[in-house]
C-alpha cells in the first residue's frame, strides 16, 4: 500500500515480535510442549496463532496436533515455561529509539497486545521505565471490552478510545506498528494505517499489500513519512 495520507497524531504498538524479543520465548516453550507429545512446533501453526488472544492461540495449537489437552491444561503448562523465559526478553532493534522519541515530542502512544496482563508484566521485568512511557495498555486475552481477539479490529478500536483527551479525530489518524499478520488485519479492519515489521520467516503474502509499508526492523522507519516529528540528529535515545 502506497497512497497513506501523513496525518497521524496517535500511534500503537504490539508488543510480541514488535518490541520485545518474546516470540523466540513462545517457540522455545510450545516446542517443548509439543515435544512431549512427539509433535514438532512449526511456523504454519505459528503464524496462525501470533498476535491472537491466549485462549485463541491455545485453541489453534490443540486443534493443529490434535493435543490430548483442555485448554486450561496447555495454558497452565505453557505458563510454566512462561515465567521462567520471559523475564529473559530483549527489546528489539530500533524499539527503545522510537517508543523514547515520539514520548519526548509529545505524540500520544499505547500497546494493544493479544497477551494477558500477567505474562506482560513478566516479560517487562527489565524495561519498566521504558514501558512507563506508554499512556495505557491494551490486554486483548483479559479485557471484556476486547470481545475478540486479532484479526479481529477490538483491540486497537478499544485502545484508541482510552487515549487521553484529546482523541484521534479518525481511526486513520492512528499508526499501528505490527509484526504479525493477524495484526494487520486487525489494524486495516480498524480502518487504522499499518507498518508492519514481519519476522524474517513469516510468510506476508496475503497483507503485504495492506500495510502501509513493510520494513525489515524498527530501525528503518522514518517517523516524518507518517507526519510524526523527526528524529533530532544531535541526540541519542538509546
Amino acid at each position: 500500500m502506497d497512497t497513506y495520507k501523513p496525518s497521524t497524531t496517535h500511534v500503537i504498538f504490539d508488543c510480541d515480535g514488535l518490541l520485545l524479543d518474546t516470540e523466540s520465548i513462545y517457540s522455545k516453550v510450545y516446542t517443548e510442549l509439543c515435544g512431549k507429545y512427539g509433535h514438532t512446533f512449526n511456523w504454519d501453526i505459528k503464524a496462525k496463532m501470533m498476535g491472537t488472544a491466549e485462549v485463541d492461540s491455545t485453541k489453534l495449537l490443540i486443534d493443529y496436533f490434535n493435543l490430548p489437552l483442555s485448554v486450561e491444561e496447555v495454558i497452565s503448562l505453557t505458563h510454566q515455561g512462561y515465567v521462567k523465559y520471559f523475564p529473559e526478553a530483549k527489546l528489539l532493534p530500533g524499539a527503545e529509539k522510537l517508543v523514547r522519541h515520539l514520548h519526548s515530542q509529545g505524540v500520544p502512544i499505547a500497546v494493544a497486545t493479544g497477551s494477558s496482563e500477567k505474562k506482560y508484566d513478566l516479560k517487562i521485568t527489565h524495561h519498566k521505565e521504558l514501558f512507563s512511557l506508554f499512556s495505557h495498555v491494551v490486554f486483548a486475552s483479559d479485557d471484556p471490552e476486547v470481545r475478540q481477539g486479532k484479526p479481529c479490529p477490538d483491540v486497537f478500536t478499544v485502545c484508541a478510545k482510552r487515549f487521553p483527551s484529546p482523541l484521534p479525530a479518525s481511526p486513520s489518524n492512528v499508526l499501528v506498528f505490527e509484526d504479525a499478520s493477524n495484526g494487520v488485519e486487525a489494524a486495516v479492519a480498524a480502518g487504522m494505517p499499518c507498518v508492519l515489521v514481519p519476522d524474517v520467516n513469516l510468510d506476508i503474502t496475503k497483507v503485504k499489500d495492506k500495510a502501509a509499508e513493510v520494513l525489515k526492523s524498527l530501525e528503518d522507519f522514518v517517523p516524518e513519512k507518517y507526519g510524526l516529528p523527526a528524529y533530532a540528529l544531535a541526540k541519542d535515545y538509546t
